[in-house]
């Protein structure tokens, strides 16, 4: 286990996680397309400015075509952290747009503070909404869902802007939303956090804390239904700062055309 300490940002502390996703529907044209999707930031805890400023040039280097963000970009405070966001999030340089929803953090700090941190950033806040890229005939379709835990989600408003085709990737800060994404059977793809892989991964165990929303689905890699879903163990630490086995991640999805 290697120890993580100081408030100083070392690339290795991070761990780059290649994941290739075949999805039903995807066209060609979307073959290859590179989403670089990170969650659960908690600034101003471990994660410290300097770290995120290192994060943020590690997402940039592996040439994302869109970034993902799954929330909990605070923990305990935004008025503190907020100049140390926008200069860092400000510098993310996805080829065309990067998303974001909210977390249950975000929501008990003050969402509207989260939100006007999110524009000042030039991020789109998918929270609720549904985001289409076209590259001629062809669609992919990014939908968000607000926060679970904060009771701000609303599916239904979702699927009702959702176009009735064309595959949708979904995010939401909570992974084990995916049971109720999985069964609309609207979606390709899940993105979530909230869980930070349970901070401790044990060998033969697994992990062993799993706490509301992330039971079922807290770490990597699941299948649901038709659909993809994949658990990030996220940047941050919140009230333990420290992790077993389970470093912090930054995940670099390239999605192939399925059938």
């Amino acid at each position: 286990m290697k120890k993580i300490g100081g408030l100083r940002f070392d690339p290795t502390d991070f761990e780059i996680v290649h994941i290739s996703v075949s999805l039903r529907g995807l066209a060609k044209a979307f073959d290859e397309f590179r989403i670089v999707h990170i969650s659960d930031l908690h600034l101003g805890q471990w994660m410290s400015p300097e770290r995120l400023d290192g994060v943020v040039g590690l997402v940039n280097e592996q040439s994302p075509d869109i970034v993902a963000i799954t929330g909990d970009f605070v923990s305990f405070a935004v008025d503190q952290v907020a100049a140390d966001l926008v200069n860092s999030l400000s510098q993310l340089r996805p080829k065309i747009v990067t998303l974001a929803v909210l977390g249950n953090h975000d929501h008990w700090m003050g969402s509207e503070k989260v939100r006007g941190i999110l524009r000042e950033s030039n991020i789109i806040d998918l929270s609720n909404d549904v985001y289409t890229l076209r590259r001629g005939e062809a669609v992919l379709h990014f939908a968000g869902i607000d926060d679970v835990m904060a009771q701000e989600h609303d599916l239904d408003r979702v699927l009702k802007k959702l176009p009735s085709s064309g595959p949708a990737v979904l995010l939401v800060h909570e992974p084990d939303f995916a049971d109720v994404a999985a069964a609309t059977g609207r979606f390709v793809l899940q993105l979530s956090g909230h869980s930070h892989g349970g901070q401790f991964v044990l060998p033969k165990i697994g992990t062993p804390l799993r706490g509301s929303h992330f039971k079922k689905y807290p770490l990597g890699r699941y299948q649901v239904e038709d659909m993809v879903v994949y658990t990030s163990r996220g940047l941050g630490t919140n009230t333990f700062w420290i992790r077993i086995n389970c470093p912090p991640e930054i995940t670099v999805l390239t999605l192939q055309a399925g059938h």
